[in-house]
């Protein structure tokens, strides 16, 4: 969708064609509506609009009152700082703009599903900080990520592994350590599902992405390129909901009415109640489309048509 779509179709918005007046922006940010940080991430990574240590003034200038931090977009910064440090200029700036700090998304931080144990242990370690960070920040959990492991049964294992042993070390700080489908085998709702209810441990969760189920892409890479093997969103999202501790609601592009065009919002967010979840939906747009800030607001009007 090109600019003078979006405005047309944001005037029409605006005239309650799509939601209710009923929707103001504080009422929808009473709903639980968040904002994840990788929404930004072309304004803080190439075009260098945004300084990510502004992500909670930001989420504040757009109407959000609740974050999702996202580990990887704050790698120059850690360069120059400690992360303690780190956290003290996050915390300070989400009590300013009165916004509350949700999860961590952490990336590049090992492989949790390692057959080899010393891999395992190795990134266990690399999780503690965040940990760490996500309990002085006020968050409830991080997110992980279970690669490490392409059979699918020793993946499993290796998952119920690794993640029992975080998830041990994060509940002396009352963290939840929390999947998100992200690719690979952790895509495949149901083997997710089961590694979940096989750790058996109360700070073990899900973070149901609405769009990431794809397995396998014909290119070979995990999160780019075109989707070779794809698991049904659906159905992933009713294996995962049981578990979850947040959800993301994922958005590429829109047509000319303001629906998403690759994802159902409507079933989805049917999905969602289904379950009886009641925390937050975190809006993460990655279309290329639109601007961020339009893929956004157009993200944030059909959560609220539908919640």
């Amino acid at each position: 969708m090109k600019r003078r779509q979006f405005n047309k179709l944001f005037t029409v918005a605006s005239s309650g064609a799509i939601f209710t007046s009923s929707y103001s922006c504080n009422n929808f940010n009473k709903n639980g509506i968040s904002l994840a940080q990788w929404s930004l991430n072309k304004m803080i990574r190439e075009d260098m609009t945004l300084n990510p240590l502004d992500f909670a003034q930001k989420a504040n200038e757009l109407g959000f009152n609740a974050i999702e931090y996202v580990s990887t977009l704050y790698r120059p910064e850690l360069k120059n700082i400690s992360i303690n440090e780190l956290t003290a200029i996050l915390k300070e700036k989400s009590e300013l703009y009165g916004v509350k700090n949700l999860l961590i998304m952490v990336d590049d931080e090992g492989d949790l599903s390692s057959s080899d144990l010393k891999e395992i242990n190795n990134a266990v370690d690399k999780h503690k900080k965040w940990v760490k960070m996500a309990s002085e920040l006020g968050c409830h959990s991080i997110r992980v990520n279970l690669s490490g492991e392409a059979n699918l049964e020793k993946w499993k294992e290796n998952s119920i592994n690794g993640l029992t042993l975080l998830c041990d070390y994060a509940s002396n700080f009352n963290i939840n350590i929390i999947v998100e489908n992200h690719g690979g085998n952790s895509s495949i709702g149901n083997e997710l599902a089961d590694v979940i209810k096989s750790v058996n441990l109360e700070n073990c969760g899900t973070l149901p992405d609405f769009g990431n189920f794809c397995v396998r892409r014909k290119d070979g890479s995990i999160y780019n390129g075109p989707c070779g093997i794809e698991y049904d969103k659906y159905t992933g999202m009713k294996d995962l909901m049981p578990y979850a501790k947040a959800v993301s609601a994922k958005s590429y592009d829109f047509d000319e009415f303001g629906n998403e065009t690759t994802i159902d919002f409507k079933k989805m967010m049917d999905i969602v109640k289904e379950f009886g979840y009641k925390g937050f939906l975190g809006i993460e747009f990655e279309g290329d489309q639109l601007s961020e800030i339009d893929g956004i607001e157009l993200t944030k009007q059909l959560i609220q048509k539908y919640n």
